[in-house]
């Protein structure tokens, strides 16, 4: 008997196939943006889009996979056991909740093993007024330099010089400085981007279409990389607004079982970020009141993770490294954004299906 591992790829073009496939047995239409560039096997792209329930319903929970890329993985699984789970969708229906289904926010990211976009964007950064001043973030000037060194693996030199500026700052000064968002070097780690990306233009095109007609709007975007291994982190994704943080945390803290953290009270293993996806549906979908998270899995330690980043970026500016050299990078990334045993992936689907349910009954509840 099939079981919810069974619902997780190896491949984008896996993931996406098996999307598809499962939507269509539900009963669902599926919409293809196509993305403009092929896949690292020459495949199509597109930003998968499939709908459940009233077009017209005021109530409407957005799930979306991909955002950052190699996170799809866990993202898309989640995704096929939703569509799969009858009691789910049911549960959903008898609430008068539509679930929009966005398989694979960031395609080319997902197929090609990076978090970015093909833009070397980080699509979570992405959400700005381009035509405004951008976020400043100095400290990434400094640690730009060390993130990047000649050669790779880093040599002791290297090493020693990245763990005395974290010694100096403190591991939590490093991961803003890295992670934050960053607008002044095109080529580095978590650039926001200097216009929308694709990603950014098609997202919103989605929004518009699907979310306009709701007076409520709820939205669940599945990551990982970050914090205990298997542990799904509810990170409020929204406004430092106090009335939507007590809001999501109504919905979602399980009585205190699952809380919801933030990053504007510094509860959140995130650091504090810019640019994000989240501030699409503010914008997009002015007449709805919005409520939102992120479901932010562990895999590895921080550091390792942003080791792996530190060693995509730095492949992606040397295409001159030898095969075996990109090998294991590639594998280095997979490892840091996806943990392929059953039990991660079970403890993956298990709370997400509880952070929906949790969703359907904060939008029937108010």
């Amino acid at each position: 008997m099939a079981g919810p591992q069974d619902a997780y790829a190896q491949t984008y073009r896996e993931a996406r196939e098996r999307f598809v496939a499962t939507a269509q047995a539900a009963g669902l239409l599926v919409e293809a943006k196509a993305h403009p560039e092929r896949g690292i096997a020459g495949e199509e792209l597109a930003m998968d889009v499939a709908r459940a329930g009233d077009p017209n319903a005021s109530k409407l929970l957005v799930l979306t996979s991909a955002c950052h890329g190699i996170e799809g993985y866990c993202g898309s699984g989640v995704q096929v056991n939703a569509l799969r789970d009858t009691d789910w969708q049911a549960y959903a229906a008898r609430h008068g909740v539509a679930v929009l289904y966005v398989h694979a926010l960031n395609p080319w990211g997902f197929s090609h093993g990076r978090r970015v976009t093909q833009e070397n964007v980080d699509l979570n950064r992405n959400f700005h007024d381009f035509g405004k001043p951008l976020p400043a973030n100095p400290a990434y000037a400094e640690v730009h330099p060390l993130l990047f060194p000649d050669t790779w693996p880093p040599d002791a030199a290297n090493q020693q010089a990245t763990a005395a500026w974290i010694a100096q700052h403190g591991q939590m000064a490093y991961q803003t400085a890295v992670s934050a968002g960053q607008y002044t070097h095109p080529e580095g780690m978590y650039f926001g981007g200097s216009g929308p990306t694709w990603s950014n233009r098609t997202i919103r095109e989605v929004l518009r279409a699907h979310g306009r007609r709701a007076a409520r709007l709820a939205w669940i975007d599945f990551h990982t990389g970050l914090g205990p291994n298997g542990h799904g982190e509810r990170i409020f994704a929204g406004p430092d607004d106090a009335a939507q943080v007590a809001r999501a945390r109504r919905w979602w803290d399980g009585g205190g079982a699952t809380p919801v953290t933030s990053i504007y009270d510094g509860s959140s293993t995130s650091a504090r970020l810019t640019g994000m996806l989240w501030a699409s549906a503010l914008e997009e979908c002015p007449q709805a009141e919005y409520t939102g998270i992120a479901l932010e899995y562990g895999t590895q330690p921080l550091l390792q993770v942003l080791d792996a980043l530190r060693a995509d970026h730095w492949l992606a500016l040397h295409p001159e490294a030898p095969p075996a050299l990109r090998a294991a990078i590639a594998q280095q990334m997979r490892e840091a954004f996806y943990t392929e045993t059953d039990g991660w992936k079970q403890r993956v689907w298990e709370q997400a299906r509880q952070a929906m349910v949790q969703a359907v009954d904060g939008l029937a509840a108010g």
